[in-house]
């Protein structure tokens, strides 16, 4: 009797759909020319690579947004007119976006592009800033007409979250484009009193950050997330995130001449990447989890009669689910080189659990909640490779040293992209990671932008 994968099962059932793709540049499983590293031909891939800064050149300058109701500065849009997000100000987007932006417009040797996007990105930022609520709140997303979609601020917050840690990369990007900081002097403190805003409301008993609840968390169903109790998950997509805003910021106080606030973000961004390292890192399965916050001893309550023995040793619980996440302390230089080395050997490189044909599949094939499903509301992270999950792998394998499997990665999702773009004449959010096939909202633009710097 013939055993049967899960992950082949719903493979196959989006076969028909996906079998367009391979053929895309005459691929097929027999006749492509891809070795199964990821690498093409030379000529192919540079083909491929002049494709896709073409396609990204002629539709930048739809994403540049003029003033428009309460979004009072120029901003960012992260997919092209008229498509799913393109009138929505979103905060992590909006950083991947820029970045992608910044790079082709080096790649395309335009000073004029640059320029507009230095005023396009500084308002961006602006925007959400100047929303910022008296205790240190910014929205997680905004539009012309509603500065708070998701009701998180006020006496009718309905959401426990907010936005993003991001903001302190956004202005530190935008600050190294344009060669002056001054611009974001008088808003600087905005910055600082989101932090505090995090720091206050959403740390846990062992100093990582916790979501308040599932909503807009970026990797919208991450299952050690999403479904969970509020204020319950430390979840790494969260942590790391705030450990580079940390570290982008006290730069950017370094550039201000705030030295007391450069000292005490640099302290706050070592101190939480030291309890990333004590809580995260799983010495058994070599992978960094997400951790589960709610261990509480309640003898005292339940029995208190009854002498006590030992104490809990333990403040917090990993939560195994093999998530991309896994991969972010090597993209923010946490993890120790033994921890990559391990991390890649015995997760990335072992079998395709995570690494597939077509790039990085944000969550383990061998896990129970595995889909390739289309959704929106929460978008499907539990499998399709995202292309901001491709790239933070990347940067992870490059900064430990694997080159050879970053340029693999590189080569897969430069592809990937190219032929979607040949297929469909767009690009879209997130994609079918065996077979390639578009799985969702056609003219999405946003962290695929970000393709152009593995080029």
């Amino acid at each position: 009797m013939t055993i049967v994968s899960r992950r082949d099962v719903l493979a196959g059932l989006a076969a028909s759909s996906a079998a367009p793709i391979l053929t895309a540049f005459g691929e097929n499983p027999q006749t492509s020319t891809k070795s199964k590293e990821g690498f093409l031909p030379g000529d192919e891939l540079s083909q491929n690579k002049d494709a896709l800064r073409s396609y990204f050149a002629a539709n930048a300058p739809p994403l540049l947004r003029a003033p428009d109701g309460i979004l009072k500065h120029p901003s960012i849009s992260p997919s092209l007119p008229g498509k799913r997000y393109s009138t929505q100000l979103w905060d992590w987007d909006t950083l991947w976006t820029s970045q992608g932006l910044f790079r082709l417009a080096a790649l395309q040797h335009d000073e004029s592009l640059k320029q507009k996007l230095c005023e396009h990105v500084s308002g961006s930022l602006l925007n959400f800033l100047e929303h910022a609520s008296t205790g240190g709140q910014i929205p997680i997303m905004m539009t012309a007409t509603d500065p708070d979609p998701f009701r998180m601020m006020g006496s009718n917050a309905t959401s426990k979250n907010q936005a993003k840690p991001v903001f302190g990369q956004l202005g530190l990007l935008a600050a190294d484009q344009r060669g002056e900081v001054g611009w974001l002097a008088p808003y600087f403190d905005t910055i600082l009193r989101f932090y505090n805003a995090w720091s206050t409301h959403n740390t846990s008993s062992i100093g990582l950050l916790v979501w308040g609840d599932d909503v807009a968390i970026g990797d919208d169903n991450d299952p050690t997330t999403f479904g969970r109790p509020f204020f319950s998950s430390a979840n790494l997509l969260l942590n790391c995130l705030f450990h580079q805003d940390l570290l982008a910021s006290a730069e950017l106080a370094q550039r201000l001449g705030r030295a007391k606030d450069r000292d005490r973000l640099s302290a706050q961004a070592q101190t939480l990447a030291q309890q990333i390292q004590a809580y995260c890192w799983d010495p058994r399965d070599s992978y960094f989890y997400s951790v589960d916050v709610q261990c509480v001893d309640r003898r005292a309550e339940l029995i208190p009669a009854v002498p006590r023995g030992m104490d809990m040793s333990w403040k917090s619980l990993p939560m195994r689910i093999q998530m991309f996440t896994g991969f972010l302390p090597l993209w923010c230089g946490i993890a120790s080189q033994v921890q990559a080395d391990e991390l890649v050997k015995n997760n990335y490189l072992a079998d395709d659990r995570l690494c597939a044909r077509w790039g990085v599949r944000s969550l383990s094939s061998r896990e129970s909640m595995y889909s390739l499903a289309f959704s929106s509301n929460p978008s499907n992270w539990l499998g399709p490779v995202w292309i901001i999950v491709n790239y933070f792998a990347w940067k992870g394998l490059q900064r430990y040293g694997f080159h050879k499997e970053a340029a693999a990665l590189a080569g897969k999702t430069i592809s990937l992209l190219a032929a979607d773009l040949q297929l469909n004449g767009s690009l879209n959010e997130y994609y079918h990671p065996d077979t390639g096939a578009a799985l969702s909202h056609k003219g999405f633009m946003d962290w695929n932008l970000l393709v152009l710097e593995m080029i």
